[in-house]
């Protein structure tokens, strides 16, 4: 499928100041491999309602610059890195069950696990979805991201600041798609997550609650 959207988000994760950014949509299956944006997918079993998913690529929505927002000043930059990780999911009728792994290489070299749920609906033309989800994170994720050194406070302003393991975040999402034609198809996803533990706490986060919304036009080859 080849198409492009929007979609209109935090500035970083924590931001009460919002950015529409374009999404470039280029993707295509060959047997098991799937290759997208982000990388490039494999899947390594599908049996009996269990799928195992491994994954390689890069981590596009990572990285944060500090003059991305003024609030940031002083905190430095956190470089993007090469992601890997897997996933494992159970379909059960119309829901999926999930969990997942994601390390970054470079950047933050963090560790992410999430688990979550989807449910999904196919009316004449319309796919109705809807998820929610949990994410968890380790110190170096965290810390990056989240965390004020000494010498950050000194810089910024922001008071010192330490982010441990733990739970990052809730999810909750619904999106829409419509086949408008055989080929051509139109998307439309809202969300909103909640920080919360020392995320939420962290003097770079100005609102705990961020919310997005996103609108991709594609066509199926």
């Amino acid at each position: 499928m080849v198409g492009a959207g929007a979609i209109y988000m935090p500035k970083f994760e924590g931001s009460d100041e919002f950015e529409l950014v374009p999404i470039p949509m280029v993707s295509a299956t060959f047997g098991r491999v799937t290759v997208d944006p982000g990388g490039l997918s494999v899947d390594v079993l599908n049996s009996n309602g269990f799928k195992v998913l491994l994954k390689g690529g890069y981590d596009m929505g990572g990285g944060r610059d500090e003059d991305d927002s003024d609030h940031l000043k002083g905190l430095g930059d956190i470089d993007a890195g090469a992601v890997i990780g897997a996933q494992l999911s159970y379909e059960l009728g119309l829901v999926e069950l999930y969990a997942s792994v994601d390390k970054t290489i470079g950047g933050s070299d963090g560790l992410l696990g999430e688990v979550g749920a989807n449910v999904s609906h196919h009316y004449d033309r319309f796919i109705l979805s809807a998820g929610a989800s949990a994410t968890v994170a380790d110190d170096n994720h965290m810390e990056s991201y989240f965390g004020v050194t000494a010498a950050q406070s000194a810089r910024s302003g922001l008071r010192q600041h330490e982010a441990n393991a733990g739970l990052k975040r809730f999810d909750i999402e619904a999106s829409v798609t419509y086949m408008a034609t055989e080929n051509w198809v139109i998307r439309g996803q809202a969300g909103v997550g909640f920080l919360t533990g020392d995320a939420k706490d962290s003097p770079i986060v100005q609102n705990d609650v961020q919310p997005s919304a996103m609108l991709i036009v594609g066509y199926k080859f």
